[in-house]
């Protein structure tokens, strides 16, 4: 054989051995997602984080034959932003952001992730058994002058009591550690804060004075849409249809395994970091009570009208000037049962 053919052979060998190891790389064993993992910002140590572990810990994203990757975040605004720049493919916020977002031109949408809602808490020793005994008194509010579910106190107060807490009661905004700090003190006879919050202070001695389905349905919304939920864009969710329905499987799957057995809660503990056994307790209790188990058109028909209160009474600054809630912000891909 001729130098030329030899190298003509070793090219062709080269090529055949490329060739083949190609298509081993495309074989029916190789999952579609194996190099593509769905990117999800979460708070470290956020709710989020506790499904995710779970996730992780008893193998139910290999059950469901979905490649996950946690890309840990600092903050609200971060998740938002990484969300928006395109470093992660999902976050957990709630169907107002992404309606303004749509309003925004920018098509997010939306699959429920819990229906824990918040409350307004007191401490017993203020005496405060009623919202008309909070005239003249602070309340304590962890989300801002926007928060939800100072806004829908608000409209509840009005329609059930007549009652303008906006003019009766002294606002006083923090970050929620904090809140919960003024309660247990003293220095905060009543507080809003968000659930996880509220179920410690429930396991330390607090109070519920009226909870957020009791606001609901005061003012005319049977349902209690669930407020908190994966959000991502529309043109991805478009293209990656069958991983996100393998991942929400996975996502109920670790659901389920949370609300029947409190073996699989012990590794979550140092990720809480409860202040005793009864907060975990309370926690744990807390978070089940939020399982979303039935998702459908009543839910979402009682989100429209909660936006149309939180437009209302936040004068659409909530809401960003978005007139109505959009259907194509629920992600059709979803459904309970």
């Amino acid at each position: 054989m001729t130098a030329s053919a030899r190298v003509a052979t070793g090219l062709w060998l080269a090529g055949l051995i490329v060739l083949v190891a190609w298509l081993a790389g495309c074989s029916a064993d190789t999952p579609d997602n194996a190099d593509d993992p769905l990117r999800i910002g979460v708070l470290k140590f956020g709710t989020v984080s506790w499904e995710l572990d779970t996730i992780a810990r008893h193998g139910l994203a290999e059950k469901h034959d979905v490649a996950i990757e946690v890309v840990p975040l600092a903050s609200e605004n971060a998740l938002a932003v990484a969300l928006q720049g395109g470093r992660v493919d999902m976050i957990v916020s709630d169907w107002l952001w992404a309606a303004r977002q749509r309003g925004a031109d920018r098509d997010y949408q939306f699959v429920p992730y819990s229906r824990a809602v918040g409350a307004v808490m007191v401490n017993p020793a203020s005496g405060v058994k009623d919202l008309a005994d909070l005239t003249g008194r602070k309340l304590g509010i962890a989300g801002g002058p926007v928060d939800k579910t100072w806004l829908l106190l608000r409209a509840y107060a009005q329609k059930t009591r007549g009652l303008d807490l906006e003019r009766v009661v002294e606002p006083t905004f923090a970050a929620p550690p904090m809140i919960n700090r003024l309660m247990l003190d003293g220095a905060l006879p009543a507080a809003i804060n968000f659930w996880h919050y509220n179920a410690r202070l429930s396991a330390l001695g607090m109070r519920e004075l009226v909870s957020v389905r009791q606001m609901l349905a005061g003012l005319g919304i049977d349902t209690v849409p669930p407020l908190l939920g994966w959000v991502f864009a529309e043109d991805w969710a478009d293209q990656h249809r069958v991983e996100l329905q393998h991942f929400f499987a996975a996502s109920q799957d670790a659901k389920r395994l949370l609300a029947e057995s409190d073996d699989a809660w012990a590794p979550l503990e140092d990720m809480i970091k409860p202040e005793s056994e009864a907060v975990f307790a309370a926690i744990r209790d807390g978070y089940r009570a939020g399982i979303i188990e039935r998702y459908g058109a009543p839910e979402i028909a009682a989100a429209g009208q909660l936006f149309d209160v939180l437009a209302a009474e936040s004068d659409g600054q909530l809401t960003g000037g978005v007139k109505q809630l959009s259907p194509d912000v629920f992600w059709d891909g979803y459904r309970l049962p």
